[in-house]
């Protein structure tokens, strides 16, 4: 016996389809240009280390993260800890080429690090400005989550707050943000409303390893204020007295005869430095 067909078959399935060439809203044509106006400056970032492992010996390791470009001549801001410890680093254009790229500077202490490739008509994009953000303002993240190249997402900025990255650093007025931000978008763009970088995406709060509506990123302004140490001396100079001291304790203070019992006492003046030229 065969199951009784009570419907039968139609002759064709009528359907019920959208009127074509709806116009996109005002927030949807936005959305579009941001990408458009900066998906070519953003790159995956490939970097290679060697790790030893006690019963394999050296054990090949491989991570992804983002990046993008400054200027024409090649130079991408991404975050330090993408490129840490790298034996070889591979830039990804969102053309697919792919360059070989050479650390120019890093600074851990700010998780920020310049590479460069050498490739012909680079697009730079622009750096905005990351001083007076509003909470509630629009922003965008454009990177590779999970190695999937060219991933925008959106959200607001949810809080302006100092943050400490695993490695113990802290970011100083990190950019706290609900768009998503997963493995693989470490330092890549954080963009307002207009395009503009105000931030470096740098690292997400989350249980699972994924996003949970909360990342980082690093204030543009910080990477503006090192960028030319980086890329013309490779590294960030900082102020720095030129002393050595030891703290002052009431102990000390009455073995010394000193006339505080708190504060530095200065032991040694480094020649050449600033307590140096001031006559310390």
């Amino acid at each position: 016996m065969h199951p009784t067909n009570w419907f039968g078959r139609p002759s064709k399935v009528e359907i019920t389809e959208a009127a074509g060439g709806a116009p996109l809203d005002n927030e949807e044509q936005n959305n579009i240009s941001v990408y458009h106006k900066n998906i070519d400056s953003v790159v995956n970032i490939t970097s290679r280390a060697v790790a030893f492992d006690f019963f394999y010996g050296l054990v090949p390791q491989e991570g992804q993260g983002s990046g993008f470009i400054i200027d024409k001549e090649g130079h991408v801001l991404t975050n330090y800890h993408v490129i840490a410890d790298a034996r070889q680093v591979e830039v990804t254009l969102h053309n697919r080429k792919k360059y070989r790229a050479t650390v120019v500077g890093n600074d851990r202490s700010h998780d920020l690090a310049v590479i460069q490739i050498k490739a012909p008509d680079l697009t730079p994009m622009v750096l905005g400005d990351s001083r007076n953000l509003q909470i509630g303002q629009k922003v965008y993240a454009i990177g590779n989550p999970f190695g999937l190249s060219g991933t925008l997402t959106n959200g607001i900025v949810s809080s302006i707050r100092s943050v400490q990255e695993p490695d113990g650093m802290t970011i100083d007025e990190a950019i706290q943000t609900d768009a998503a931000i997963n493995p693989g978008n470490s330092g890549g763009p954080l963009l307002n409303w207009h395009g503009e970088v105000i931030g470096i995406n740098t690292l997400i709060a989350s249980s699972v390893g994924q996003s949970a509506g909360i990342g980082f990123a690093i204030p543009i302004n910080t990477a503006k204020a090192v960028l030319n140490d980086l890329v013309t001396l490779g590294r960030v100079r900082r102020p720095a007295l030129g002393v050595r001291t030891i703290p002052i304790t009431p102990e000390l203070a009455d073995q010394m005869g000193l006339a505080a019992d708190s504060g530095l006492l200065i032991v040694q003046v480094l020649p050449g430095g600033a307590a140096e030229h001031a006559g310390l």
